[in-house]
């Protein structure tokens, strides 16, 4: 066999925008460095590499001399660029232009620093549709890599994935190649030689086949186990031995080559879809638990060979549902590509403007927006990181549009899409988002002079994986495998902490309780709801004057069975980092007491760090970290600080009440394991109320938001709404 085989190694780097500086570190010292310093010394051996933007802009400025090295094997052939969208966005979840925009970004930077001839681009996640075809093709691509599993749902048998298929739309073509799920799992997890038994067959069926390996370059060295596996215990260097000696009838080459050199197939049109693993993960937790184990009983069914090519999951854009929590990223980065949209139409190019595409387009990047194996939208730091481009794209546009300091405004529209419209209220300082037909909660609130949603929360809920901390299995061990069969406990205990939530995590929650109930019932969801307000839609009103807006939110409801009016207004003024909350509640019985609170979340505030506190009366009066649960009586102010952040956040009250504050943490599957995540902290104040002689209680609370410290530290870039802040951990 003469060169009867063509291999092409295609590795996938990515760190996700928002991730932490000494998790980039890691990955570079545990894996992209070592893997480099092994492959330099394979002068006969050839790759395709995807670095992602927001890896590749960290490895230039923390370690441009990586990508010198990387150039040189470039230039001398050993090493073909592969390009993409350049912060990683899943294509079908952005408009055409941004998908184009940023394809051509990121080739353009791509060439200039690496001298790079980029003709091909990774999908990111595999997450295909059809449409995808004639914005890759115009934005010069020429060819691309899914996963075999994209071709067997469209009804392709194994033997036919030996090289590339051509796809169309509108009259644009891409050739797209299979990768191989079986070599996935056998590289780097599997022993070289069996890698070589499985290309050696197909080569012996198929002379003049192309087989494709495209995944996580940080399989080798950043997974758990994997460096000692590839580097210490030597497997990557047996592997790239086994490759060199069999170079008679295996070519290690790049895409590019294989593209250049052999025809295509034939044609296929593919089914929307992604890797088999994403799939499953989209499925509602119900159904992926039932496909879970309808894969696991008929697994050693003689029929399953030929049912399987028929088995698939859900669809990608589906976590939208999942997780609501996706949706409002999804629906905040859509108000910025619109409103950037309408900038371009009305401006001349601009250093701002090109500055808020690129703020926007990091707001895209996808790991946030989806969760199976990795950590994804569980990870607080992520989700923060897109809210926090996309206000810097916000703060850039006002500045372009020439928004005055001194406005103020409110909207309504339908901004998450469900067909019902929510309500905008934003100053210079200030942006919140009401959603009148659930509960009338506030479901965003950013802080604009730090870039920051405090209202960046999550929910727990079910999720599949729970039956294994629940049945608490023999964690994974030492032995190195694939995250998809890795069962790790990072902390002890977790089958404990399993809670989940009746409503969204966010604010304006109207509770109303037992009297009697206890912070330890309210802290584990315990608490009876007796109301119907937490939840049921509010009629709503804008109410604007040339100095103020006020969103007016009311309902007619019951609590024990009690008719009840409850009528809300949230107020903001110009140049304010304040919000007026004012409440009252109609028909309350003047001789019994009933017990009302509302609820208030805060995200991005991180548990159990000293310089993260609760106070009450003055900032040197620490009342514990913000992961300390607090049961204060009759006291009218709770305040809370972040000393890294640069925020302190109060809250006041014009009726003494009680104060309930408690941390909200969910169990969530990573790479790593399964491991607890603080999500929120939890403010309730509370009161047990009277009705006045017509039957009226009232109660007006102060939202302030104090970044000064935040602000001093920029120093002279202090009045810039975009000067250099850190994204919150």
């Amino acid at each position: 066999m003469n060169n009867s085989l063509r291999f092409c190694l295609v590795l996938h780097n990515h760190q996700p925008i928002g991730n932490f500086d000494h998790v980039f570190e890691q990955a570079y010292c545990e894996s992209y460095l070592p893997f480099l310093e092994v492959f330099e010394g394979y002068s006969d051996l050839q790759l395709s590499l995807h670095t992602s933007g927001p890896l590749i802009e960290w490895l230039d400025t923390h370690h441009p001399e990586y990508l010198d090295r990387l150039a040189k094997l470039v230039q001398a052939g050993r090493i073909e660029i592969i390009g993409g969208a350049f912060y990683e966005p899943i294509l079908t979840m952005i408009p055409a232009r941004d998908r184009r925009g940023q394809l051509l970004a990121f080739r353009n930077w791509l060439e200039e620093r690496l001298a790079a001839r980029v003709r091909g681009a990774w999908i990111p996640e595999r997450v295909w549709e059809q449409n995808l075809t004639s914005d890759l093709n115009r934005s010069g691509v020429l060819y691309t890599v899914l996963d075999d599993f994209h071709f067997r749902n469209a009804g392709l048998k194994d033997e036919q994935l030996v090289g590339s298929y051509l796809t169309e739309d509108e009259g644009r073509t891409l050739s797209i190649f299979p990768g191989s799920e079986r070599l996935r799992y056998l590289i780097p997890f599997g022993q070289p030689e069996a890698t070589l038994d499985y290309l050696r067959q197909i080569a012996e069926r198929h002379p003049g086949a192309v087989i494709v390996f495209g995944d996580d370059g940080e399989k080798f060295g950043t997974w758990p186990e994997t460096h000692q596996h590839c580097y210490q215990d030597g497997w990557l260097v047996r592997f790239l031995d086994a490759l060199t000696a069999h170079r008679g009838w295996l070519k290690t080459t790049t895409l590019g080559e294989a593209f250049d050199s052999v025809p295509p197939v034939g044609k296929i049109y593919l089914p929307d879809g992604s890797y088999r693993e994403m799939t499953e993960w989209a499925l509602p937790v119900r159904q992926q638990m039932d496909y879970e184990d309808m894969v696991r009983e008929m697994r050693d069914d003689p029929r399953w060979e030929r049912i399987q090519p028929f088995v698939r999951g859900g669809y990608w854009r589906n976590f939208r549902v999942k997780y609501p929590e996706a949706n409002e990223m999804y629906s905040r980065m859509m108000m910025v590509s619109r409103r950037l949209e309408e900038a371009e139409g009305r401006t001349d190019d601009a250093p701002e403007l090109e500055a808020a595409r690129r703020e926007l387009y990091r707001g895209q990047c996808n790991c946030s927006y989806w969760h199976g194996a990795f950590g994804g939208i569980y990870l607080p730091h992520l989700r923060n990181a897109v809210y926090h481009h996309l206000i810097a794209a916000d703060n850039l546009l006002d500045q372009l549009l020439g928004e005055a300091a001194d406005q103020v405004r409110i909207e309504q529209d339908d901004y998450d899409f469900d067909a019902r419209p929510e309500m905008q209220l934003v100053n210079n300082r200030l942006m919140a988002l009401i959603d009148p037909a659930d509960g009338g909660q506030m479901y965003e609130l950013d802080v604009r002079s730090i870039c920051h949603n405090l209202l960046a929360t999550f929910t727990r809920r079910p999720e599949a994986y729970h039956r294994n901390v629940v049945a608490r299995p023999q964690d994974g061990g030492s032995d190195c495998a694939s995250i998809h069969d890795r069962v790790v406990f990072k902390q002890p205990g977790l089958e404990r902490e399993l809670r989940y939530d009746l409503e969204p995590r966010k604010s304006l929650i109207d509770h109303f309780f037992d009297n009697d109930v206890s912070l330890t019932a309210i802290q584990r969801g315990e608490a009876m709801e007796r109301g119907d307000f937490s939840s049921g839609g509010y009629t709503a009103r804008l109410r604007r004057s040339s100095d103020r807006v006020q969103a007016l939110l009311s309902r007619e409801g019951n609590a024990w069975g009690i008719p009840l009016t409850l009528t809300k207004g949230v107020k903001l003024v110009p140049d304010s980092s304040t919000l007026e909350i004012a409440y009252q509640i109609e028909g309350v019985p003047p001789d019994a007491e009933l017990h009302f609170a509302i609820e208030f979340n805060f995200a991005g505030l991180p548990a159990e760090a000293e310089d993260r506190f609760f106070y009450q009366g003055d900032r040197s009066d620490s009342l514990g970290h913000l992961g300390t649960p607090l049961d204060l009586l009759e006291i009218r102010q709770l305040g809370l600080v972040d000393q890294w952040l640069g925020i302190d956040v109060r809250l006041r009250s014009s009726q003494p009440g009680g104060f309930w504050a408690f941390p909200v943490a969910a169990i969530s599957q990573s790479e790593g394991g399964i491991e607890r995540i603080h999500q929120s902290v939890v403010v309730m104040p509370h009161w047990r109320i009277r009705g006045s002689r017509d039957g009226r209680w009232s109660v007006t609370l102060q939202l302030d938001l104090d970044t000064s410290v935040a602000e001093s530290r920029r120093g002279s870039d202090a009045e810039a709404p975009l000067a250099a802040t850190a994204v919150g951990a």
